[in-house]
């Protein structure tokens, strides 16, 4: 491999492609590799573009004001993200959250980042840590060789839970005369469809999910945990009656309008691509085989006929021990020139990873320039997640997390719960806009005034 570029970006998902799109807007040549495409692939995708993902809403809340990943949003667009820029010009109707079309979301992102004059893609599969300046970013899919290499620089045990994908269904398949569109509390416009059951039909439901024929594990998946936050419909099932209702099926705020009443259970699909003609299973994650989940979902009612424009499955997901091997600006102890970013590092969601991925490519690119930049205060959802991933998580029990308010700083005196979210938001702008005037040297006047405007201070601070 010739060095004709300052720093090399391991992995094209969503952590990589933002990782190459920041350092080249900042003059630095990167080097972006990507195994798809190259003769190689993952369980989970099934094209090569560049930040390819698996479910449409993955973006979930875009309510800066009360929703820590909407705040994380709107950090991410003050700061010039890629993968934000490409979500909202290709954004689907889902309500209060931020749902995209999968496939114009990473044509746009594959179209920017290989059309960036200081970024080369290649097509190839990296085996084996760099020497040269380095950003991993392989995501949870990370090949078996380079896994290897990571478990083997670290010392530690490789650590990994299983991801399961949602099934889409046809839009033209559902029988719109049983499910009806609406959104919870009607908040957000009819964004959702909805499949109503009854007590008798939820119960023959769950029976069904628990003794559906299941894929098996292969032995070195057995002892590897679920992330809870990503759990299989049917381990869910296992865990009592009135799980489910209590979570994907819950039925409250959604009135049938053939009862005028809320339905004992409920099924929703969210919209999955810009057409609305592909529907996702809204948490209906599965390790269920592929015939049984077709025999199963279709005695949910509104889906006796449903087509199948995919089904569900799993993968392993793989991630390091973050606390106890990086440092506080995402480098491996043992080894700084490289810096992980994305969901290896053990942040949970594309949003997180993205995020993640746009700090390590401004820690490196100030590095490379013989500069410094300052991490950002843990008050903001970008450096709260920044702060728990380097050494705010208990390194003996760390598990992949998404971005919460409970990763910010206590909140000073008391204040009612109502009030809480919008103090947290409000507190994290200021300490944003105060950050970004520290690191204002490299951000242009013009840029930095968009952010402030963007960046309103919260009257609720």
């Amino acid at each position: 491999m010739t060095n004709d570029f300052d720093i090399h970006v391991v992995g094209g998902g969503l952590a990589g492609s933002e990782a190459a799109w920041q350092l080249a807007e900042a003059g630095i040549k990167v080097r972006l590799s990507e195994m798809r495409g190259g003769g190689d692939s993952t369980p989970a995708h099934e094209t090569d573009r560049l930040a390819e993902m698996v479910c449409s809403n993955s973006f979930r809340s875009d309510d800066p004001e009360h929703n820590a990943v909407g705040l994380l949003h709107q950090e991410m667009r003050a700061l010039a993200s890629l993968v934000m820029r490409a979500a909202d010009k290709h954004r689907v109707p889902a309500g209060s959250a931020l749902a995209v079309d999968r496939e114009a979301f990473a044509a746009e992102v594959t179209r920017s980042v290989e059309t960036h004059p200081n970024v080369t893609v290649v097509r190839e599969r990296i085996d084996r840590l760099p020497d040269h300046p380095t950003i991993i970013a392989t995501g949870p899919l990370t090949g078996s060789k380079l896994a290897e290499a990571i478990a083997a620089e670290t010392g530690q045990d490789a650590l990994a839970f299983f991801d399961a994908i949602a099934p889409i269904v046809h839009r033209d398949s559902i029988d719109m005369d049983v499910a009806w569109m609406a959104a919870r509390w009607d908040k957000g416009g009819n964004d959702y469809i909805n499949c109503p059951l009854d007590k008798p039909q939820y119960e023959a439901f769950v029976r069904a999910l628990i003794d559906g024929d299941k894929m098996p594990f292969k032995d070195w998946e057995k002892d590897t945990p679920y992330f809870e936050g990503c759990m299989p419909i049917e381990v869910m099932a296992t865990r009592g009656i009135e799980t489910l209702r209590h979570g994907p099926m819950k039925p409250v705020g959604l009135d049938d309008p053939r009862t005028g009443r809320w339905p004992y259970a409920v099924v929703q699909l969210r919209q999955d691509n810009a057409l609305g003609t592909l529907w996702n299973m809204v948490g209906f994650q599965t390790k269920l085989k592929h015939g049984e989940q077709v025999r199963i979902f279709r005695t949910i009612p509104g889906l006796e006929n449903a087509e199948f424009a995919r089904l569900g499955g799993i993968h392993r997901n793989s991630f390091i021990n973050s606390p106890r091997v990086l440092d506080g600006e995402l480098r491996l102890k043992s080894k700084p020139n490289v810096r992980f970013a994305g969901q290896i590092t053990g942040c949970e969601g594309y949003v997180e990873s993205a995020a993640i991925g746009i700090l390590a490519a401004r820690f490196a690119a100030a590095e490379l320039k013989g500069e410094s930049v300052p991490a950002p205060p843990q008050e903001t959802a970008i450096g709260a997640l920044l702060a728990h991933i380097t050494g705010g998580a208990e390194a003996e029990t760390y598990q992949p997390m998404n971005v919460n308010f409970g990763l910010m700083p206590p909140l000073a005196g008391r204040l009612k719960r109502a009030d809480r979210k919008k103090a947290y938001t409000g507190r994290a702008r200021e300490a944003l806009a105060e950050w970004l005037e520290k690191i204002s040297s490299s951000t242009s006047p013009t840029v930095r005034a968009e952010l402030v405007e963007a960046l309103p201070l919260s009257p609720t601070h």
